[in-house]
């Protein structure tokens, strides 16, 4: 138990060491932190390009579904089962082809892959409505990708999907605010790495101090008794030794310019 009871005593006195310092060193952190914080809004400023979102929404309607020669009706409670058949859809909206189609028919500079990846869509609250978000550093293009998705999107899923009717609740519009990146977010981060790193790099400095500090120190690094303490007096009174013998130099100084001026 008393050993237990030294090692928590002894864990205590070093968080409570490492306070002290942080706090002593508190002008470095927060130095650290201004200069991290500028850095990272600087950075999201000048050198992150912007991007913009336009977003549409759409309403599946599937009150039946033709499964070959076979239709199948939905009662309102069965309804709710349908609404799994959006995951369809957006699997739909992201293929190859139909990401071909959009690309032909808006005569975009991209590449399916590129465009696949400007795209997202998702079913809104678990409804059978669900939006379509392009993404582009242009938002022109990005209004222009999904009004074109809207066009094509209905066609190609009564295609595949029989008995499917697909219409437009929201369309796209231009976006004027940037969607990221976020300054305030940035800034943010770079105050959280500026305090993270200046306090490690201050705690480490202080790990890797082996001078010795006072006697506790010595008591609690090494365990051994202190004899005795030699008390810096040199350095404690070296300015005033030195102003006494600078004043009694003057001092003889001036007494010899007077003696000779009396001569």
């Amino acid at each position: 138990m008393d050993r237990q009871k030294q090692q928590k005593e002894e864990i205590e006195i070093d968080l409570l060491h490492l306070l002290g310092l942080l706090w002593k060193k508190a002008w470095i952190i927060v130095l650290s932190m201004i200069l991290l914080a500028s850095a990272f809004f600087s950075y999201s400023m000048f050198m992150v390009t912007p991007q913009y979102k336009s977003t549409a929404m759409m309403y599946v309607n599937n009150s039946t579904l033709t499964v070959g020669s076979t239709s199948i009706g939905f009662s309102s409670g069965q309804l709710t089962a349908a609404r799994s058949l959006l995951d369809t859809y957006v699997v739909i909206l992201k293929t190859r082809t139909t990401f071909e189609k959009v690309i032909e028919k808006a005569d975009l500079d991209l590449t399916y892959k590129q465009l696949q990846g400007m795209v997202s869509a998702s079913a809104v609250n678990e409804t059978d409505v669900f939006s379509i978000t392009a993404t582009s550093s242009d938002p022109a293009e990005a209004e222009l990708i999904v009004d074109t998705i809207v066009e094509i999107l209905p066609d190609r899923i009564a295609d595949i999907v029989d008995g499917s009717s697909v219409r437009v609740v929201d369309h796209a519009i231009l976006p004027t605010t940037r969607s990221s990146p976020s300054y305030t977010k940035y800034a943010m981060i770079g105050m959280v790495v500026g305090l993270i790193a200046s306090a490690a790099v201050v705690i480490i400095i202080d790990l890797m101090d082996t001078s010795v500090r006072d006697e506790e120190y010595l008591n609690q690094t090494y365990d051994i008794p202190v004899l005795a303490v030699i008390p810096d007096v040199y350095n404690a009174k070296e300015k005033s030794y030195g102003r006494y013998r600078k004043s009694e130099y003057y001092g003889k100084a001036e007494t010899s310019d007077r003696s000779k001026s009396n001569s």
